[in-house]
């Protein structure tokens, strides 16, 4: 294909996407496990050179299950039993303001992640995740060019031009793209090309990684977590009011995150400066520490109103950019692109209208906005724990140390101080334990076909607790069904290559009505049928329970395992009904 700027033959491909991080990088994965042609560009030589995201919550792991490399995922990661304990203290070797069990690890809350989900939340870095992700996608088909940077792009009605610079030799060069995708970070370019509607503000604290290696084995082998938090003199870090040590690896490599006033120079810190800084969080002015890099970051509440415009969608922390609090940045952007992918290929395929495209920005567009809001939220909670411990107008060092030593007191200071406490770290379940934040999310847009019912109130607190339902527009719940020898959850049923439609055996009249509206769609769409003497069987009878339909009913359940529609019974032309509610939701008309 030539192009009039003289260039020459371009590349050209389906979906180009700009970054290799979680969001682009799955977005690589999930297109070419969809059979669409991409091509993924980074500007830069390999994935991530630092830690940086860690926390893999149970919905990305979903998504990883449903990819078929959640397998891979769990080989390099650190195991959810050994995530827990985390860890207030004046230092690591010091003493212990007090622990809380954290991400479901509560005996109390660690059934409320079992029946959530076939998948427990794991640690694995972005160090370990981004490769495992960028392989798949290459093997599977993904053209990926390192070195290769993203100058400008102009759409038209056909496609993109996006116009990219190979950063070895200088050349620059045009690819040719029907859809393209901004997953370029936090400094997203596309983004700002594409005058995407942004609201908050950028930069409202500075923070510094120290990553590092020690052996720390000795004072957090009993308490293992994946986050301490150290409350001492200067530890002040992004206006958290903490230092951070986090583990990377257990137990001898670590990321420490010190905070800096952002208004001021950034801070120059060399080796020695360096290790100073890890034996003071430490409490061990003489380990032996080997650092192995830093790194400067902003702590940011900004997100975008709009994820897309034309054939141009933006993904990842190019549209929601906040603090790590909560673990939910990689986790999202992951999410992104589950919700996105199916959608492109269905209309690249032909089977969709380009209008099922808009509900990208419909659906996710909110999802941004909670979890920014909500990360930023619990940065600002850690002032709790200062204003209970009376630091925040303490006058100097003595002063600070003199305060946190009062709640060990037998006075009735030291009993208020000790029972303020207890509130400051329940309060912090909404950043460590937000199972319905994480798992909750609702979608409402023309890709999803109301039954008529309203979503359910919530029993408990909404973002502590997940709820399962099958109204249209929430995930599909999970429960274990199968076979006297196989055990699957329900979500294994609906894989992302499909449509898929639940129904027992009193409504295997949808078996015929679904196959017919598959071959004239030309949609893939399959149907469950789940009872006794069928392939997949309701084990526990817990189907029955979370169904919230009747045995005759159906639940329609799209690529991306949220339920599009339902009916409670057999209707009396489920062809009908079937055809028109998933013309609708594949954006070609009203149902």
């Amino acid at each position: 294909m030539e192009f009039s700027d003289g260039t020459g033959p371009a590349a050209t491909t389906d979906v180009l996407i700009v970054g290799s991080g979680p969001a682009g990088a799955a977005a690589a994965l999930l297109l070419s496990t969809l059979d669409i042609p991409n091509i993924m560009i980074t500007k830069y030589r390999w994935t991530a050179n630092t830690p940086r995201a860690h926390i893999t919550n149970q919905r990305a792991m979903e998504v990883f299950r449903d990819a078929g490399i959640e397998h891979q995922v769990l080989a390099d990661a650190t195991p959810h039993d050994l995530m827990g304990d985390t860890v207030f203290c004046t230092s690591i070797a010091g003493e212990e303001i007090g622990r809380i069990l954290t991400w479901g690890t509560h005996p109390g809350r660690h059934g409320d992640y079992e029946l959530a989900s076939p998948c427990l939340p794991v640690d694995i870095p972005q160090t370990y995740l981004e490769p495992i992700l960028v392989r798949n996608a290459t093997e599977r088909g993904t053209q990926a060019r390192f070195s290769t940077e993203y100058l400008s792009h102009r759409q038209d009605a056909d496609g993109v031009d996006v116009r990219v610079r190979d950063r070895l030799t200088g050349q620059e060069y045009t690819i040719r793209a029907r859809y393209l995708i901004g997953a370029d970070g936090a400094r997203s370019q596309v983004t700002e090309d594409l005058g995407l509607p942004m609201r908050g503000a950028m930069d409202l604290a500075g923070s510094m990684n120290i990553t590092f290696r020690a052996d720390l084995s000795a004072y957090v082998g009993n308490r293992p977590s994946v986050l301490y938090w150290v409350i001492q003199p200067g530890s002040n870090v992004g206006g958290i009011g903490a230092g951070l040590v986090r583990m990377v690896r257990p137990w001898n490599e670590w990321l420490i995150v010190w905070g800096y006033d952002i208004n001021q120079p950034a801070p120059v810190v060399d080796e020695a400066a360096a290790v100073a800084i890890v034996r003071s969080l430490l409490g061990l002015p003489d380990i032996d520490v080997e650092i192995t890099g830093t790194s400067l970051w902003g702590n940011n509440e900004m997100y975008a109103t709009r994820l897309h415009e034309g054939r141009v969608f933006c993904a990842g922390d190019a549209v929601h950019r906040h603090p790590p609090s909560n673990g939910l940045g990689s986790n999202t952007s992951i999410q992104d692109s589950y919700n996105l992918a199916w959608k492109l290929a269905a209309v690249l395929r032909g089977q969709a209208s380009p209008a099922l495209l808009d509900t990208y920005t419909t659906e996710r567009a909110p999802v941004a906005e909670q979890i920014v809001l909500r990360a930023n939220r619990s940065s600002r909670e850690f002032v709790q724990f200062f204003e209970v411990l009376g630091l925040l107008d303490a006058k100097d060092e003595a002063q600070m140390a003199a305060r946190i030593e009062e709640r060990k007191a037998n006075t009735p200071a030291g009993a208020a101080k000790r029972a303020a406490l207890v509130s400051a770290m329940e309060l912090k379940h909404y950043e460590f334990n937000a199972h319905g934040v994480e798992l909750g999310q609702f979608y409402e847009s023309a890709a999803i076909v109301t039954d008529g019912s309203t979503r359910p109130a919530p029993t408990r607190d909404p973002e502590l607790f997940y709820e399962p339902s099958t109204v249209p527009g929430a995930r599909l719940p999970h429960v274990w069904v199968g076979d006297p020898r196989t055990r699957i959850s329900t979500l294994d049923l609906a894989p992302m290559t499909r449509f898929t439609l639940l129904t027992g055996i009193a409504g295997e009249s949808w078996v015929a009505a679904a196959d017919k509206v598959a071959q004239e769609l030309n949609v893939p769409l399959e149907t469950v049928v789940i009872g006794p003497g069928r392939a997949v069987t309701d084990l526990y009878y817990d189907w029955a329970r979370v169904r919230e339909v009747e045995e005759d009913g159906a639940i329609l359940v799209r690529p991306d395992k949220h339920i599009g529609w339902r009916s409670a019974r057999l209707v009396a032309d489920p062809y009908q009904a079937l055809l028109g509610v998933l013309t609708k939701i594949l954006g070609h008309g009203a149902a």
